[in-house]
């Protein structure tokens, strides 16, 4: 039987909003919010950071600290799974940091395409005012399969959201991959899957909240509660 870990990667500096997991939320630290949202899924779930303001919102068997260096979030997922205690999981689903509204849907979902494909994610339809928002990451796909992913496409493609699937062999794999020009230039860890040369499936939901990418994210997410 298949054992399935949730991980949520939480470093506390961000280029583009310093100090994000703890932004206040209705009063609620972010990376809270989205760590409440997981574990109403039932499945084990994990806060790795580097920074013990953020561990010590949590109980410490549920949240990692490791100060290495990492350069996204995928790595440091990658990071804590060599860990003995994560021996006990075969796949994982990285929840952002930055994703208060993540929905079982979207959890159910990424688990149950991991059948499919060694890494997967979710998307869903992009307002057109988010369209033109370099903040906004944005897919293009043929069926359920990822072809590109990119901030400055605009007028087409879909809302990539902040939800990976992976497979333990391909999480183990991801530090040995080379970081290209494209991913550095684009700021998306995930474009070193499609570089490296593999697939990485995509399942569409509806999704109808708010990713926290710059503090005006966190007014408008406090403003429309």
């Amino acid at each position: 039987m298949t054992s399935t870990a949730i991980l949520i990667p939480a470093r506390y500096n961000s280029a583009r909003f310093p100090g994000k997991p703890l932004a206040m939320l209705d009063g609620v630290p972010m990376i809270k919010r989205v760590y409440d949202a997981c574990i109403a899924s039932k499945i084990p779930t994990y806060v790795l950071t580097d920074d013990m303001r953020i561990f010590e919102l949590f109980n410490t068997r549920n949240c990692w600290i490791d100060e290495a260096h990492y350069e996204n979030g995928t790595e440091r997922c990658a990071g804590a799974i060599k860990n003995d205690f994560f021996k006990q999981y075969d796949q994982f689903i990285n929840v952002q940091g930055d994703m208060p509204d993540v929905t079982l849907e979207m959890i159910e979902k990424t688990k149950w395409h991991l059948q499919h494909y060694p890494v997967t994610t979710m998307c869903a339809m992009m307002p057109e005012k988010e369209q033109n928002d370099p903040n906004t990451v944005k897919l293009v796909r043929a069926a359920d399969k990822c072809l590109w992913f990119g901030r400055g496409i605009v007028g087409y493609g879909d809302w990539h959201l902040g939800i990976y699937g992976y497979k333990r062999n391909s999480l183990e794999m991801y530090p040995s991959l080379f970081s290209t020009r494209e991913e550095r230039l684009e700021g998306l860890e995930q474009l070193r899957w499609l570089k490296g040369g593999w697939d990485i499936g995509v399942f569409p939901c509806e999704f109808n909240g708010i990713e926290i990418n710059t503090p005006e994210d966190a007014e408008k997410w406090n403003d429309s509660r």
